[in-house]
């Protein structure tokens, strides 16, 4: 379990600007949907990421773990929070789950410097 998911999220970045340019109507749409379902509401913005974490894992997304997890990190996320999210997707998720929510602990502790 040796990715380097700062790379990984710097990379789906790359890929979302070289997307914009290539199909910028959809990409605009889609931008668009993201800010809304982001904004705080009654959830705020930090729930909903480390809701978008959880489903990550549980769909056993690598590139989404790499950038959900930066982008709780940069909401203010803590290990607790993350854990927690981990605990959540592996009862969704089962097996499978874990595997995955082991990647986001890692892909946490590289964006924090943090080592287990």
């Amino acid at each position: 379990m040796s990715e380097n998911y700062i790379s990984s999220a710097k990379e789906i970045d790359a890929g979302v600007s070289r997307l914009l340019a290539g199909v910028p109507g959809p990409m605009r749409a889609y931008s668009q949907l993201v800010t809304e379902a982001s904004k705080p509401g009654t959830l705020d913005a930090g729930t909903k990421e480390l809701m978008a974490l959880a489903i990550s894992i549980a769909i056993r997304c690598d590139g989404c773990i790499a950038y959900h997890t930066r982008a709780a990190y940069k909401k203010g996320a803590s290990r607790d929070e993350i854990l927690e999210t981990i605990g959540v997707a592996i009862e969704m998720g089962g097996g499978p789950a874990v595997v995955y929510g082991a990647k986001v602990l890692e892909a946490y502790d590289q964006n924090t410097g943090a080592g287990a």
